[in-house]
């Protein structure tokens, strides 16, 4: 299963914290952990291409990906909003036993 976390601050989306596998299909044909690592690295090279703000990411075995943001505009708060509304469809659409967000 995948795990998803996301960070507030001031009710703004300062972050979030990806791991796990799904477990969909086998490894190389996931198509849940494709979507899943496709929209999150596709949101920190958004955020680093098309903003000015400044993070921290951490990646690492199990899927890990995680990413505190430490100056957090209005351009990155839509970005990190895309990111959890496109993560929420996929849960939505394959089920929480692949994809869990913890909020």
């Amino acid at each position: 299963m995948i795990n998803v976390e996301f960070y507030y601050s001031d009710n703004l989306i300062d972050g979030f914290l990806i791991s796990g596998h799904a477990g969909y299909a086998e490894s190389g044909y996931d198509i849940i952990c494709s979507a899943v690592s496709a929209l999150s690295i596709n949101t920190v090279n958004s955020i680093e291409e098309f903003t000015d703000d400044d993070y921290l990411v951490k990646t690492g075995e199990d899927g890990l990906l995680e990413l505190h943001m430490t100056t957090n505009s209005d351009s990155s708060q839509l970005l990190l909003a895309s990111l959890k509304l496109g993560l929420q469809g996929i849960a939505n659409t394959y089920g929480n036993e692949y994809v869990n967000i913890l909020n």
